[in-house]
């Protein structure tokens, strides 16, 4: 069984996102949707209502794609998350030459600590590269209109979120 991770902090999840999950689920038999704790970040949503989120907008994808589709939370390293889960692939989406600095540098840390577990890059869908969770949230919480960025249930919890306060 090809086990795929597809790691992130998913706050929220995007359009972009779940195009990434899309392609992804082609490439394997199972996904695993790794939630990264990363309390550094300081998330607006819990890392409860992620996982919910995720769960929820990757149930009706999982069933179209026949891959089981699964929500993982993690705090340690994406090595480590990526060998308690049994992934031998780990999936990153990129959007601009930006993120690719990073992530080479961070493939080849990886491969260092564990060269049998494969890297995979997917760019972002033209529509959806100038996505960004932090920049959904910015949008959000100056009452802009997100709803092209996210689903119908996370443009309804972003807008619920900012009314709190």
């Amino acid at each position: 069984m090809r086990v795929g991770l597809y790691p992130g902090t998913f706050d929220p999840i995007t359009l972009g996102h779940i195009d990434i999950i899309r392609r992804a689920a082609s490439l394997v038999d199972k996904l695993v949707i790794g939630v990264a704790i990363n309390r550094d970040k300081g998330p607006l949503f819990s890392l409860e209502e992620r996982v919910a989120l995720i769960e929820e907008e990757c149930a009706a994808l999982a069933v179209e794609t026949g891959i089981e589709i699964v929500a993982h939370p993690f705090e340690n390293l994406l090595i480590n998350c990526a060998r308690d889960v049994g992934a031998g692939l780990i999936v990153r989406g990129l959007r601009a030459v930006a993120d690719f600095e990073y992530e080479y540098q961070m493939v080849g840390m990886n491969r260092q600590l564990d060269a049998e577990i494969e890297t995979v890059f997917l760019m972002a869908d033209a529509q959806h590269q100038a996505i960004a969770s932090k920049l959904v949230k910015e949008i959000a919480r100056l009452d802009g209109d997100v709803s092209k960025f996210v689903t119908p249930r996370v443009n309804t919890e972003l807008i619920a979120r900012f009314k709190k306060g």
